[in-house]
């Protein structure tokens, strides 16, 4: 089953979002567990805080081998035949694995220095348990590193189940860490059950590679081959560790807020990483083949297309999905990580820096497909320039926004009664949140603006969609709020069932008043998703009944 091939965009796109989901939940049982044994304090923020440093080095260096840059060469080897796809592998292999291993040796030797600059904010002891941690997590860039090289052939091959599996196996691996090796081993155990979540990573896909006869080996790498696979990736390596580092020093900033700023910050951004991975990586995933083989035949009107067509779906997805998030943001986080440690003061500063960071969701997930797009095309400088544009506005207006706040206190306590988190400690780091969405909302426009100028037609293409996606999002949020305050005279809000259920009733209230609005306005969106799972559901059915009638 895991290694069907899937090929239609549609079934490859619904395919990844349901497997993702799956991914997401297992994810949030991971975070209900961290926040139920930890809650926002000292533990969590030295676990969040050690995941930057490593997470930058795999952004900076396993970019080498992210499959978004290998497909185009892959695509290319496969049509040589298998001995190509076993060398190109090898050789990427043991550039990667040689590089990753020196440049983490230097940052597990440079450790306490690395700590003290970046997290100056935490205290001694946190400091000395942040130097373990990050020394045991620099594993985790090489096994992620050499699992996205077996995933770009994984991809290319249509392979997409067993690409998706591989993150619930990661989240396995973390939840095993926080029951099994933290009682044996303290905050350690921590890190090594998420180096056994990236080991189960690689691990699912070893078969499939070894039965293709493609499993890569340590060798003397061919410098040209290589150089010409960095000289498309560098650009992209570099604009993905921009955001990693933007993403580090908004961690660092937090550092010196009251504690737990690092965890609630950390469990805002896991969680409004959810909507993110189901709608806008699994478009830009199913849809970055097809582009790469589009533009790589000449046919650039089709190309035009299928970004246009997988753009006008992440804005009907995104788009309630936001109101509804920020509607339902304290009954979502209270279900999901309000128990045991996790305490009220936890819930409304947490639930407060979602809303603020799920507010950008269809800017993210827009730019998660159009830079794609652009390496499709081979144009890696542009995401490069505009991500690094937005980035620094970002750092910018981050300690802008901080110094501000110092200055003007009464703003500062208008904003925290318009997020309702008044009297909770820590409420500087909304601000971090805050400057974050504004710049991933440049970083869509500028986007958007080279995609009009080089294709033309992109904005014209998705202007419809927006437009009546924003009217029906308003006619869920609205529902939804309303519902809430019915509920809120019905149900018992004193559990975490109660809470769940005032959710859960809310939440059904506003998608069928976004279905309703959808159908008024005549959505041709509505009726592409329908047709697409319907042909998915009957299609099945053809082929369960054929294989019945041949049995």
């Amino acid at each position: 089953m895991l290694h069907r091939e899937i090929r239609g965009l549609h079934e490859a796109a619904y395919l990844l979002a349901f497997f993702t989901l799956g991914s997401q939940l297992m994810a949030l049982v991971r975070d209900r567990l961290l926040a139920y044994t930890f809650g926002t304090g000292e533990v969590l923020d030295v676990f969040y805080a050690a995941f930057r440093v490593p997470d930058t080095m795999y952004a900076l260096l396993a970019s080498v081998v992210s499959l978004f840059v290998l497909i185009p060469f892959l695509e290319s080897a496969v049509r040589k035949g298998t001995s190509e796809v076993r060398t190109f592998l090898s050789h990427m292999f043991s550039f990667f694995s040689v590089a990753l291993i020196v440049i983490a040796g230097v940052l597990w030797i440079s450790a306490e220095s690395v700590v003290g600059l970046l997290y100056g904010g935490f205290s001694s002891s946190m400091q000395a348990d942040l130097v373990i941690m990050i020394r045991v997590l620099l594993i985790q860039p090489l096994l992620l590193g050499v699992s996205n090289l077996f995933a770009a052939y994984v991809q290319v091959k249509g392979r997409f189940l067993l690409y998706a599996s591989a993150p619930i196996l990661y989240n396995l691996g973390i939840i095993a860490g926080v029951l099994v090796l933290y009682p044996l081993l303290g905050i350690a155990g921590l890190a090594w059950g998420v180096v056994l979540g990236a080991l189960l990573h690689v691990g699912v896909q070893v078969p499939y590679i070894m039965r293709e006869r493609v499993l890569p080996r340590l060798c003397m790498p061919d410098w040209k081959q290589v150089f010409a696979v960095v000289r498309v990736s560098l650009p992209r390596a570099l604009t993905l560790s921009a955001q990693q580092i933007v993403l580090m020093v908004l961690v660092s900033l937090a550092a010196f807020f009251a504690v737990g700023s690092v965890s609630a910050f950390s469990f805002a951004w896991n969680l409004q990483a959810v909507p993110l991975a189901i709608i806008g990586a699994s478009y830009s995933v199913a849809a970055f083949p097809k582009l790469a083989k589009l533009f790589g035949t000449g046919d650039r009107v089709a190309y035009r297309d299928l970004i246009v067509t997988a753009a006008r779906q992440i804005i009907f997805w995104a788009l309630p999905a936001t109101v509804l998030f920020i509607v339902l943001r304290a009954q979502f986080i209270r279900t999901v990580l309000g128990s045991g440690a996790f305490d009220w003061d936890a819930t409304m500063l947490t639930s407060a820096l979602l809303a603020v960071l799920v507010a950008s969701l269809v800017g993210q997930s827009l730019v998660v497909l159009l830079v794609r797009g652009c390496y499709a095309a081979g144009q890696t400088l542009v995401p490069l320039v505009l991500n690094l544009g937005s980035s620094l506005l970002t750092v910018a207006l981050a300690y802008l926004l901080v110094q501000l706040a110092k200055a003007d206190a009464l703003s500062m306590a208008a904003f925290e009664s318009l997020m309702r988190v008044q009297g909770v400690p820590g409420t500087e780091v909304l601000l971090l949140a805050l400057a974050f969405s504004i710049g991933s909302f440049l970083n869509v426009l500028f986007l958007l603006a080279y995609f009009e100028l080089a294709h033309g037609g992109i904005v014209r293409g998705i202007l419809r969609t927006t437009v009546v996606s924003i009217v029906a999002s308003l006619a869920a949020g609205f529902a939804a709020y309303g519902g809430l305050n019915v509920l809120d005279n019905i149900v018992s809000l004193d559990t975490v069932s109660g809470v769940f259920m005032q959710g859960v009733g809310a939440a059904f209230l506003g998608v069928v008043a976004w279905l309703l609005a959808l159908t008024a306005l005549g959505s041709q969106d509505l009726a592409a998703a329908w047709a697409a799972l319907h042909a998915r559901v009957t299609g099945r059915r053809m082929q369960d009944a054929r294989g019945s009638i041949e049995s």
